[in-house]
């Protein structure tokens, strides 16, 4: 396999709602570690002044650029917001990460060697070497299990479907279909893999440490989660359905094969019988 260099500008993709504590150590380690990666923060609207910060930010560093949204629509809708603002401006590699501190920036340079390799590269928390911090048992067997049945269901070899730490190719993002996704919640990250591999693109999980929040408020709740076993078990089921599909159309043209070649065997022993 030939080393691919992911040269080029990159961008990390950051969305904020309601993270005023947060926002400015994530990226000014995120900029430390990265010192020639742009910052693009989404915000949705944040009524704790996340959005003033991040202005602030972006006044002081020409690195940092701000996308202010007027309402939360969901993690997915501030992705999709922030990936097109970045494939329009050119960008060759597009990153994403939370701003709450779950994802340390300083891991980011294993993810780029990886992406020498690969055209998704996902920081995973389930691959041998990965690691979380501050969950519960209950939490950790929630997200292991929520993997578990998201990668048998949909059949995708990737242990951490639902990371949210991840370095794309920006030819990975035009190729997977954008336009088409309408996933709005954590299930984005999962719409987004499954894309990925059903394109033929190729995948690598790089271990890495999720680290709880110390300030601030998940965004995760019940209604999110719902959302996101509903949409990968539809997926899931259309899945199936089409493999289904497919094999009994690949055994009606068998038949059919081996009828016209019976026949024909038919006719040349006849032929043959007359002469």
């Amino acid at each position: 396999m030939t080393t691919r260099e992911p040269a080029g500008r990159m961008v990390m993709v950051v969305p904020t709602y309601n993270e005023a504590e947060n926002l400015a150590g994530v990226v000014e380690r995120l900029l430390r570690t990265i010192p020639d990666t742009d910052v693009l923060v989404v915000d949705d609207g944040s009524p704790d002044g996340t959005g003033r910060i991040a202005d602030d930010l972006a006044a002081g560093d020409p690195r940092v650029d701000v996308v202010h949204r007027t309402q939360k629509v969901g993690l997915g809708a501030a992705y999709l917001h922030g990936f097109a603002v970045a494939l329009d401006r050119g960008y060759d590699v597009v990153g994403e990460m939370d701003a709450d501190g779950s994802h340390q920036p300083e891991e980011l340079p294993r993810l780029l060697v990886a992406l020498r390799e690969a055209d998704l590269v996902i920081g995973s928390r389930w691959v041998p070497g990965g690691s979380v911090v501050n969950w519960s048992r209950f939490r950790r067997g929630l997200s292991v299990g929520g993997n578990l049945y998201a990668r048998t269901l949909l059949g995708i070899p990737v242990r951490d479907v639902t990371a949210g730490f991840r370095l794309f190719r920006a030819d990975t993002l035009r190729r997977i279909g954008l336009e088409a996704v309408q996933s709005v919640g954590y299930c984005f990250q999962t719409d987004l893999t499954l894309r990925t591999v059903r394109a033929g693109l190729r995948v690598r999980e790089v271990p890495i440490e999720f680290r709880e929040r110390e300030r601030g408020e998940s965004k995760m709740d019940r209604a999110v989660a719902l959302e996101s076993l509903r949409r990968i078990t539809v997926w899931g089921l259309v899945e199936r359905w089409e493999q289904l599909r497919q094999r009994v159309q690949e055994r009606v043209r068998a038949r059919r094969r081996d009828v016209r070649s019976n026949g024909r065997s038919v006719t040349t022993r006849t032929q043959g019988d007359q002469r």
